[in-house]
């Protein structure tokens, strides 16, 4: 192990619940204004997550009054306070880049059962 990934090491969260695309996830992202805090959630489905390490990252996707939202969020983020996962999906692809395409009832997925 070199110098580098000792230093990562260190700096990678364990603290938070693991979620797979197709999760509908509510993360709790520290917001600042000024020299206050506070905690802001968004809601919506993981359609990707990429990288290893410090490097990792997902992106979430939801529909806000009407127009499609997708953020990309650093895995290890110091930003993200807390992620829940609301539901487990069963997907069948790594990318869900598709659901881009798709509106209202079409845009939905089958929940895991089990």
């Amino acid at each position: 192990m070199n110098l580098v990934d000792m230093v990562e090491d260190k700096q990678l969260r364990k603290d938070l619940d693991p979620f797979n695309v197709g999760d509908t996830v509510k993360i709790h992202v520290i917001i600042r204004e000024g020299d206050k805090e506070r905690t802001q959630i968004f809601q919506g489905v993981v359609i990707s997550k990429r990288g290893a390490g410090m490097k990792a990252s997902f992106t979430v996707r939801k529909v806000s009054f009407g127009i499609g939202v997708e953020r990309v969020f650093p895995a290890h983020s110091k930003m993200i306070r807390k992620i829940e996962v609301v539901r487990k999906a069963n997907v069948r692809r790594a990318k869900l880049y598709y659901l881009r395409d798709l509106k209202g009832k079409a845009a939905r997925l089958k929940e895991d059962q089990g």
